[in-house]
């Protein structure tokens, strides 16, 4: 492995952190204290990690319904985090976006977005902002195989192919658009191979090995910020919980899943990582409980933290005469 120890404990601690505040959002929206849906993405954090890992605090991402793990990944702040996911006022969005509409722009997070593709337009002007003001920043999209089917995405990949932006086009390719089957609804077996129909590179990756996407993303960076214009990359993975919380999952069987589960990416990177001699038991249960620690004073943070005033709901609007 070509990282430092630093480094893999670091990969190894965001991945737990972004399980964790997962399973805890699930926890908490089950019990009726989190509003409106939640979407989650447990056992597809080595691709959130793995890419986010490759960039700077001003380079910029926006990501999709399914977003905790790309957030928690680029450097959020989980009080503010977990508070939005409770709608309350010291919420990253004041409480009005919830978990699907979380944005941080300090850390260059351009925000989730609950329209499918919708974020691949908003990258694309990044990118095209990025080349203009002459930066070496790379601006980075996350979306689904059943976005990969939208029009947004074709022509925000044709946009920065032409315009030679600096865009990283990052499908996370879980099987599965809401219920249907990646099988059924792509008209190719690799969503990668688009890439060449417009002239990008494309690169199918093994989405639950955190190094393996690291080391791929490494490279479209180095090419984006080289001025060599976009890539395309198909992390493949699976997410273990269904497409919503409360979904009932009859789109799949339970065999599919518990085989998937033996993929678990935070598993077999601690496999890995126990094997060089870098993890250890103790150790392991020291980063498991600090990051324990840390989403509990997320929690008690959103839990004291204030709802929204009334007449919150009209500022932070615009309107158009």
């Amino acid at each position: 492995m070509q990282e430092d120890t630093q480094t893999l404990l670091t990969l190894y601690r965001k991945m737990v952190t972004v399980r964790q505040f997962e399973t805890m959002a699930g926890e908490h929206f089950a019990a009726g204290e989190i509003p409106g849906f939640i979407h989650l993405s447990i056992g597809q954090e080595a691709s959130s990690v793995g890419v986010c890992s490759c960039l700077e605090t001003d380079d910029y991402v926006v990501t999709t319904h399914r977003g905790h793990g790309h957030m928690i990944a680029k450097g959020a702040d989980l009080k503010r985090m977990t508070a939005e996911l409770y709608g309350k006022k010291d919420g990253y969005c004041k409480g009005k976006g919830g978990s699907m509409h979380i944005a941080d722009f300090n850390i260059g997070f351009l925000g989730a977005n609950g329209v499918v593709a919708g974020g691949l337009p908003i990258i694309t002007g990044a990118g095209l902002s990025i080349k203009l003001r002459k930066t070496s920043q790379v601006a980075v999209a996350f979306f689904g195989d059943g976005a990969s089917n939208r029009g947004p995405v074709h022509e925000a990949m044709n946009m920065a192919a032409i315009w030679k932006l600096p865009v990283i086009f990052v499908v996370e390719n879980n099987r599965y658009a809401s219920t249907t089957p990646m099988e059924y609804a792509c008209s190719v077996g690799d969503l990668c191979t688009r890439a060449a129909g417009y002239g990008m590179p494309g690169e199918k990756v093994d989405g639950n090995d955190v190094l393996a996407v690291r080391h791929a993303m490494t490279a479209a960076v180095k090419r984006a910020r080289n001025g060599e214009g976009p890539t395309f990359l198909e992390n493949m993975t699976y997410r273990m919980k269904g497409h919503f919380e409360g979904d009932q999952q009859k789109y799949r069987t339970t065999q599919e899943i518990d085989t998937w589960r033996e993929k678990d990416p935070i598993v077999r990177f601690a496999r890995i990582l126990t094997g060089e001699g870098i993890l250890s038991d103790e150790k392991a249960d020291q980063i498991h409980t600090a990051v324990r620690a840390e989403l509990d004073e997320a929690l008690a943070f959103a839990n004291n933290s204030p709802l929204p005033e009334p007449e919150d709901a009209l500022t932070d609007l615009y309107c158009h005469m």
